[in-house]
């Protein structure tokens, strides 16, 4: 058998960069970075990677860069208000060119919700893809741990960690774990249709993440539970684009409804290893956390 042509989208960017580099030490076939600036994956190339320009914008670089692909890894993109376009756009145009299979980042528990672009626009692309005659993967990624580090800058700080979620619990999941399912999922021979979420090992709650963040820090800090609407308020008025707010206090809001505490084997089963915990993945960033206060 030929060895497959796998295609990652967003290849500049951290999630997408990471999966092309996992791809290329595994030799799991040709592999290529879509990007709208190749300038931007130069490192990739003098890995083994080809580059292809992928620019969601502009639909006339989709057919010749989808051309030969067997297998896509559809990144979310990062422009929030015009996603839902854009991914939509993809899906199209990799159905034209023949692709066999798509693997999506999407969310836990999207929903069509004009006002929450994210937890929309993840909503729509699934639905597309379900729509087209592909197969498809779709990884509804957990939140990232790395955001627990963007919020404990300030509550650090202040000593007051204010979120949503009440006591709701959270299976964050690293990055790098991310990086290796959704390499595994593009790499395999799966060809069916299929959603699965992507864990850590265990849901965690905000006053577990407050106790150890102040552990490491050598800091008081607590965690205080307020309503969405007053976050959503607050963030507005620390001058944060209102859907990104809406978007952000849409996630503490299913967190606190318990969508976001589903545990899976799917790092391990993908992967062959187990996912880094909250715990683990503070302590690894304890020179950061003390910094912070």
């Amino acid at each position: 058998m030929p060895a497959p042509v796998l295609l990652v989208t967003g290849a500049a960017g951290h999630l997408g960069r990471r999966v092309v580099e996992i791809l290329l030490a595994q030799k799991a076939g040709t592999v290529i970075a879509g990007t709208r600036d190749p300038a931007k994956v130069a490192d990739l190339v003098a890995k083994g990677a080809e580059a292809r320009v992928i620019d969601f914008d502009k639909p006339e670089t989709l057919a010749a860069g989808l051309k030969g692909v067997d297998r896509l890894l559809l990144v979310s993109t990062d422009s929030l208000t015009t996603r839902t376009e854009q991914q939509k756009r993809l899906v199209e145009a990799a159905t034209a060119a023949g692709v066999k299979h798509v693997v999506y980042t999407s969310s836990p528990a999207p929903k069509p919700w004009p006002e929450n672009v994210i937890l929309n626009s993840h909503f729509w692309t699934e639905q597309a893809l379900a729509a087209s005659p592909m197969g498809w993967t779709v990884l509804r990624n957990n939140i990232y741990a790395e955001i627990i580090l963007l919020g404990l800058a300030n509550a650090l700080k202040s000593g007051t960690l204010y979120t949503a979620t009440g006591k709701g619990g959270r299976n964050y999941v690293t990055r790098e774990d991310c990086a290796a399912a959704a390499a595994a999922a593009l790499a395999s021979d799966e060809n069916g249709r299929r959603i699965i979420e992507v864990s850590g090992p265990a849901p965690v709650t905000q006053d577990e993440i407050a106790a150890w963040a102040a552990e490491i820090a050598g800091k008081p800090l607590v965690h205080v539970a307020i309503p969405g609407a007053a976050l959503r308020e607050a963030m507005v008025g620390a001058g944060l684009p209102k859907h990104y707010a809406e978007a952000l206090v849409g996630f503490d809001v299913d967190a606190a409804e318990g969508f976001h505490a589903t545990t899976t084997p799917v790092v391990k089963d993908l992967t062959g290893r187990a996912p880094t915990s909250v715990k683990e993945f503070l302590a690894a960033n304890a020179a950061a956390i003390k910094a912070m206060a």
